[in-house]
């Protein structure tokens, strides 16, 4: 039996213990452990679901044997919603059993399908006619997490498309490396042209000082990154530089781990000029110098302009120099015909830039 004392003595040494325990800490692991579960039952769960959505849908394509216009192959289809919908309750529509049919037919891999994404993303992506396009926002949908809403955006936008241009127009054999969804190796794997910032609310004709849209982008700045692509990590705004008293500052300082490099965004309202090529060559020596960790690789500057100047970009240091870049920006969504009728004078352009050397 122990005496009232040492009763005492372990109670006191009970609370001495467990003063020295971070609860708070141990809550937050806890917590983390938990919720980390709940998002992988989550996700297991909806893939499931996903899963058997392309099974109903591969089902209802042998069932018509390809006659899904005629008589034959609708009825199949409202009888099958019916039944289901008596059955399972709302979500079997006549509407949705062919979504689950275009959805195996665009997707006729069960095994390319990506665990990370929604019913509602394949949702969005059937609405891709081309297959490769189609794949390609699949998979940078899925490791770049982006939600529903970001990958209609991506899709309305024409990312993909205006990354391939790019691609296309600067170094053709990158295009493989680029859309087998590794990991950027060169530079030019991360470059837009044009890049569009449509969620400013900046109509494209408004003026504006480049202070102005320097803040926009900062309010804006997870609209942003997505549209910088993967990889993106902001630094510094105006990040300044002081060399033997002469001051500089640049307006925006990114970090891209995937290349392992600092971008520099230098902003222009209106057309590309020589001086903004030199301040931006300037502003990349300046960083490799006295920014430059060592294990970072050579910097990146992008100077941003709403109008580009062919004859500056053909004569000045863009042509020779490969970690500086000029590229427009769009304040509004270009038309489909409006983004293709750019991507082909670039090319021309570039095409003979190229007969020229």
């Amino acid at each position: 039996m122990m005496e009232p004392g040492n009763k005492q003595g372990a109670s006191l040494l009970g609370q001495n213990a467990l003063e020295h325990v971070d609860l708070d800490g141990l809550y937050s692991q806890v917590r983390e452990i938990l919720e980390a579960a709940r998002v992988r039952t989550y996700r297991a769960v909806n893939f499931e679901m996903v899963k058997a959505y392309w099974e109903v849908g591969k089902s209802i394509v042998e069932a018509q044997g390809g006659e899904e216009r005629s008589e034959y192959g609708k009825r199949i289809l409202s009888d099958l919603a019916a039944r289901l919908t008596k059955d399972f309750g709302k979500g079997f529509t006549q509407t949705n059993l062919k979504y689950m049919r275009q959805f195996y037919l665009a997707f006729q891999n069960s095994h390319a399908l990506r665990d990370q994404l929604s019913w509602t993303h394949y949702r969005l992506l059937i609405k891709v006619k081309d297959a490769d396009k189609r794949l390609w926002y699949m998979n940078e949908c899925a490791e770049s997490n982006w939600t529903t809403r970001q990958l209609e955006r991506q899709i309305n936008s024409f990312y993909y498309e205006r990354l391939l241009a790019t691609q296309e127009e600067r170094r053709p054999e990158v295009i493989v490396e680029v859309f087998e969804n590794e990991p950027p190796k060169r530079p030019e794997n991360i470059i837009r042209d044009p890049y569009v910032l449509e969620f400013l609310g900046i109509n494209q004709d408004a003026q504006f000082r480049e202070s102005e849209l320097e803040q926009a982008l900062i309010n804006n700045l997870q609209e942003f990154l997505l549209e910088l692509g993967r990889g993106f990590a902001f630094v510094a705004r105006q990040k300044h530089i002081d060399l033997d008293g002469d001051h500089f500052y640049i307006d925006l300082v990114f970090y891209n781990y995937l290349l392992n490099c600092f971008v520099l965004i230098d902003l222009k309202v209106g057309k590309l000029t020589h001086q903004d090529i030199g301040q931006m060559d300037t502003y990349v020596r300046l960083y490799n110098e006295f920014q430059r960790g060592p294990n970072d690789n050579p910097t990146i500057g992008i100077v941003l302009c709403s109008e580009k100047n062919e004859a500056v970009a053909r004569y000045s240091l863009l042509a020779d120099d490969k970690n500086v870049f000029a590229s427009k920006y769009e304040t509004t969504i270009p038309k489909p015909e409006e983004l293709e009728a750019y991507i082909q004078e670039e090319r021309r352009r570039f095409e003979e830039r190229q007969q020229d050397e």
